[in-house]
């Protein structure tokens, strides 16, 4: 089987590298190549007894898709793309890179396969950006995609393709609309989302955090191992389970920013918490308060797909992965 990973030196496409490295299967399939692509050269993953192949390549760029596809890889995760407050910030760079990028790749697979049969599954990474106000208590796979952001807005459009192109035969798209992916490694990113993560990633390394939002705003969580999970499961789903609806809302944990900070301190103590600085930003403010809350998830649920049982499993996760295992409560430091 050979794999391709747009996006792969961003978290989710590293991440999701080392996990298929590591195990070196995907299903009941073993994976003789791997093919990691982005703009910048990705991180190579430990492990992989396959052919790795490292490549830098701007997708919005003509012929680039058609360069990578040429390998004809059976599976394609599409993970690239700029976050939330950057494709809000730049417009011309948020339409480039989220839906043309998304359009020259879809473009380029249907091309490689009117020379010969060739239709890979593609797995997306969509958004629950895709939906805006005003919201049920909440939302279904059903509800209206009217997205308020222009982050949204190319991820509906990329949506709305990748269905059209799986109807037509040209690909077997599957559309994960992921939570608020928390907690991120690293460093903080340009999302509007960032302090979700920032605020529990900071104080766990002794470092402070600013909160720009009240303790009542509620958002919808996922853990970036749970959305590792989301992607390796849609690409080995059956098609006939999915039948003409390809994007669906993935499962997650709707907490407010409270209940994250109380999750915080039961993980790691009220020295944790003291690191946080409260800091009102009226943009980000009205940004977040456009977003969806809480989500039903029964059809991604009944599908297989599976989410962090609770906020403290998120923390954990981040610990155990990001942490070398284990922390001493900060509250024991201090």
């Amino acid at each position: 089987m050979r794999i391709l990973i747009t996006g792969a030196a961003g978290m989710i496409g590293r991440k999701l590298a080392e996990q298929l490295a590591q195990i070196g299967r995907l299903g009941d399939q073993a994976i003789s190549v791997l093919t990691l692509t982005d703009v910048v050269p990705p991180v190579v993953p430990a492990g992989f007894a396959g052919l790795l192949e490292l490549d830098t390549a701007d997708l919005a760029t003509p012929d680039e898709a058609t360069r990578l596809i040429a390998g004809r890889p059976d599976v394609i995760f599409h993970t690239a793309g700029i976050v939330s407050g950057e494709a809000e910030s730049d417009f011309n760079k948020g339409y480039r890179v989220n839906l043309d990028g998304s359009r020259l790749l879809l473009a380029a697979i249907r091309q490689e396969g009117q020379a010969a049969l060739y239709r890979p599954r593609l797995v997306f990474t969509s958004s629950i950006a895709v939906f805006g106000a005003p919201f049920p208590d909440t939302i279904d796979d059903d509800f209206l995609t009217a997205p308020l952001t222009s982050y949204g807005t190319q991820k509906a459009m990329v949506e709305l393709l990748l269905s059209d192109y799986t109807r037509r035969g040209f690909v077997d798209g599957v559309g994960l609309r992921l939570p608020t992916i928390c907690v991120r490694p690293g460093i903080p990113n340009k999302a509007a989302s960032g302090f979700f993560s920032s605020i529990i990633r900071e104080p766990l390394a002794a470092r402070e955090a600013v909160l720009p939002v009240s303790g009542d705003v509620r958002a919808w969580h996922a853990s970036p191992r749970a959305a590792i999970g989301f992607l390796l499961h849609a690409a080995t789903l059956d098609a006939a389970m999915l039948g003409a609806r390809r994007n669906m809302n993935m499962p997650g944990l709707s907490v407010t920013v409270d209940e994250q900070i109380a999750a915080l301190r039961r993980v790691a103590g009220d020295g944790a918490v003291q690191s946080i600085r409260r800091e009102f930003d009226p943009t980000i403010a009205k940004m977040v308060d456009g977003w969806p809350q809480a989500f039903d998830a029964a059809r991604a649920l009944a599908l297989g797909f599976r989410a962090d049982s609770s906020f403290d499993e998120i923390i954990q996760n981040h610990i155990d992965d990001e942490m070398s295992g284990s922390i001493a409560k900060v509250a024991e430091a201090t």
